[in-house]
């Protein structure tokens, strides 16, 4: 079975490189899309191209490869290949798990290569255990702390650096230092959905949606004082996830 790769990369040089790199390994590898714009991978996604590992160019044509990952809920790993070593940290804030700084050797290739492995080996070993989901969280205060179950929750926001959780009678609760992201790990993706940067919400808490522009959705969630926007790259798989 093949391992389906995308490349993002606006320097045809820097393709056949990679291309030939991956011709050299003893797995199956098919490159499934190349792109060379920020626009042309937002599209692979909307679209519903799905891979297993992205080698990823920071600097393209059109602006910043971390503009993709802002907009996409991203689950793929990321391998980064770039001339500049100053986003180093925000690579690995989003699905980065290795940082080639070009020009790269092969044997550099291959070492990020088989950390890509040992990523895939990882996830699947999680995926084959039962995973434990939060059934409620504990929400501190000044004076005292309590407990806010999840049947409870209509929906997270993050906002101004801070995450809340908004509970069905729209009530807002400060969480503590969790971020959305870590948040999705500690949920089940059965339940709850990222609608957009700012936004993880509760299937039980959706009355109804509606479209909203030409690929987003207006949802009314209860506890929620207006409608939540999805994001265009998001709403094809919350159309799927909603109705699943």
């Amino acid at each position: 079975m093949n391992i389906d790769i995308l490349i993002i990369e606006d320097e045809l040089p820097a393709r056949r490189k990679l291309k030939r790199y991956l011709e050299q390994l003893t797995q199956p590898v098919q490159v499934v899309c190349e792109c060379a714009t920020v626009e042309e991978a937002i599209v692979f996604f909307e679209r519903g191209g799905q891979v297993d590992l992205i080698f990823s160019d920071i600097a393209l044509q059109d602006g910043n490869a971390f503009e993709i990952y802002q907009e996409i809920a991203l689950k793929s790993p990321v391998i980064f290949t770039t001339a500049y070593d100053a986003h180093m940290l925000e690579a690995f804030e989003s699905n980065g798990i290795d940082y080639l700084l070009k020009p790269f050797t092969f044997e550099r290739f291959e070492k990020a290569w088989k950390k890509f492995l040992l990523f895939t080996k990882s996830e699947t070993s999680i995926k084959l255990d039962k995973p434990a989901y939060k059934g409620r969280f504990t929400i501190n205060t000044a004076k005292d702390s309590y407990f806010l179950a999840v049947e409870e929750i209509a929906y997270f926001l993050a906002e101004e650096g801070v995450v809340k959780v908004i509970d069905l009678a729209g009530k807002s609760h400060l969480m503590g230092l969790l971020t959305l992201k870590e948040l999705e790990e500690r949920l089940d993706p059965s339940r709850f959905f990222r609608i957009n940067r700012a936004e993880l919400v509760h299937k039980r808490a959706i009355q109804r949606m509606e479209r909203y522009g030409k690929n987003s959705l207006a949802i009314q969630v209860e506890g929620a004082k207006q409608k939540l926007i999805t994001s265009q790259a998001n709403t094809a798989a919350f159309r799927d996830w909603v109705e699943g």
